[in-house]
């Protein structure tokens, strides 16, 4: 006898994915605590890596630490302090709410909540699996339904998809794309343990001065090579305490949300609000609270010292700013979006990925140290021979050429894009004729506009292609209570059709 639900597949077992298959499990909780029965048969995880390692923080060295706060990195949208609650249940840990902690700690989150969910979804009679594999493609299946392709040659029928498929291409530095494959050339610094294989005491080139290339620069830093740091602005991050939760309302940053669409100044009237919102915080204007000293390493220490001093407010704004040019960015167009983050870009390279203190204080040793430099340009061009790298720079006659053993690409990842074959039957992970570009207000995916949505839904960065910041911890799992509340019918109105063949309650199943 065929038992009602339906059969859900979640692409990406990372943060994402394990958020979502959270929340379908407490829908499903709900629904049985009410005295109805599950919405769901089946619900499996497809990912190559165990639940919660991949790239974003499945590395398990310590010197790596998450940029926000432990606050704001719960799984469960409704339950804030889970994450903080987990680490003092699990690692009788002592820090604050605000503090940062090694990424590991993530992974082992998410393994573990994945791991209790498992098991009351089985209680309830859920089917619920892991498996380890690589989805390649989704088709369109008989009834409706869809057919998961795997790297195994294992099909997973479902009547839903949620892809929550994270970062994983690394991408190709200016002058570089000739060396992605190169025995001497690291395409990013994960995972750690791929650096300790450096020959030691190396000169390593980093590329990039964000996030990735410091956390380079730390790894090897730290393994004794001696670094140099490299990109075309030549800038470091800002300097702050960590990336925490809302601590009150701020009026000019609330109200974002509810500007004119068509307002021509729109722009300015975003960055007038989000200045107006530092202000609301602190008696000290932004350019008091961050150094503009041209040198980079001046820059770091000065940034460093008035966080120590306790007087960077900026910090406070970044997340309400966040969240309401999110919710903003749902009543623009695609072109007007695009023009506020273009216009946005300033606060979000500098502030809303800006460093935690910790790793300031940790760059500043190595500066110190002579072991880590920043160049004063770019490579005009790089070749590698006689056994090392060659870099030329901007101006320079081949005299004043600089030689590397290793270059360890740090200029981040790819977003991920989901492709459609050239048939328009199947959605792809790999290549396609073209990309996936629209999706609707409820995460579903449509082929064209005013066509109806299939049964595929985005969580989690593949959203970019509708909203900003689509990496933002606190908007994802949002979105993965959205998604699970529809395929469990806590939504009324977004409830997908029973799959043809499901037994309604009371009625012959045929079989």
């Amino acid at each position: 006898m065929t038992t009602m639900g339906r059969d859900v597949v979640i692409v990406g077992a990372g943060f994402a994915g394990t958020s979502v298959f959270l929340h379908l499990v407490r829908a499903a909780a709900a629904a049985s605590e009410r005295g109805g029965r599950p919405a769901l048969r089946s619900v499996r995880l497809v990912d190559p890596h165990p639940v919660g390692w991949g790239v974003a923080f499945g590395d398990r060295d310590p010197l790596l630490l998450c940029n926000s706060a432990a606050e704001v990195n719960s799984l469960l949208a409704d339950d804030p302090g889970d994450f903080v609650a987990y680490l003092r249940q699990r690692h009788a840990w002592t820090g604050g709410p605000q503090d940062c902690v090694p990424r590991a700690r993530m992974a082992e989150y998410c393994q573990d909540r994945h791991a209790e969910a498992r098991a009351h979804a089985r209680a309830l009679g859920i089917e619920a699996e892991h498996v380890a594999a690589t989805a390649e493609s989704v088709d369109a299946g008989p009834h409706g339904r869809r057919l998961v392709r795997l790297s195994t040659g294992r099909e997973l029928p479902a009547d839903a998809v949620v892809v929550c498929t994270g970062v994983h291409r690394p991408r190709v530095p200016d002058g570089f794309a000739g060396f992605t494959g190169h025995p001497r050339y690291l395409d990013s610094p994960y995972p750690a343990d791929r650096m300790r294989r450096l020959r030691p005491g190396s000169r390593v080139l980093v590329l990039g001065t964000r996030q990735s290339a410091v956390d380079a620069a730390l790894l090897l830093g730290r393994d004794g090579h001696r670094v140099t740091m490299t990109s075309p602005s030549g800038l470091l991050p800002a300097v702050r305490l960590s990336l925490g939760a809302p601590v009150r309302p701020l009026p000019p940053i609330d109200g974002i949300a509810g500007l004119d669409p068509d307002d021509p100044a729109l722009e300015d009237k975003v960055l007038r609000r989000v200045v107006e919102g530092v202000r609301l915080l602190s008696d000290r204007p932004l350019r008091r609270q961050v150094s503009t000293a041209p040198d980079p390493v001046r820059r770091l220490r000065e940034n460093t010292a008035l966080v120590d001093a306790g007087v960077c407010a900026w910090p406070g704004v970044v997340v309400p700013a966040l969240e309401a040019v999110i919710a903003l960015s749902e009543r623009l167009s695609a072109e007007r979006r695009e023009e506020l983050m273009r216009r946005f870009s300033w606060f979000t390279g500098r502030y809303a990925t800006a460093m935690t203190v910790v790793n300031a204080r940790r760059l500043l040793a190595l500066f110190d140290s002579g072991a880590l430099r920043v160049a004063g340009s770019y490579p005009r061009a790089v070749s590698f021979d006689d056994g090392a790298w060659r870099v030329r720079r901007p101006g320079g006659d081949g005299d004043g050429d600089e030689r590397f053993d290793y270059v360890v690409n740090g200029t981040g990842f790819q977003q991920p894009v989901l492709y459609r074959s050239p048939d328009g039957a199947s959605l792809t992970f790999s290549s396609g004729a073209t990309t996936v570009d629209r999706l609707g207000a409820d995460l579903r995916v449509r082929p064209y506009p005013g066509a109806p949505p299939e049964p595929v839904w985005l969580v989690g960065v593949g959203t970019h292609i509708r909203i900003p910041f689509s990496n933002h911890l606190r908007n994802v799992v949002r979105q993965a209570r959205l998604v699970a509340q529809a395929l469990t019918g806590a939504v009324p109105g977004e409830v997908p059709e029973a799959p043809v063949g499901a037994v309604v309650p009371g009625a012959p199943s045929g079989s």
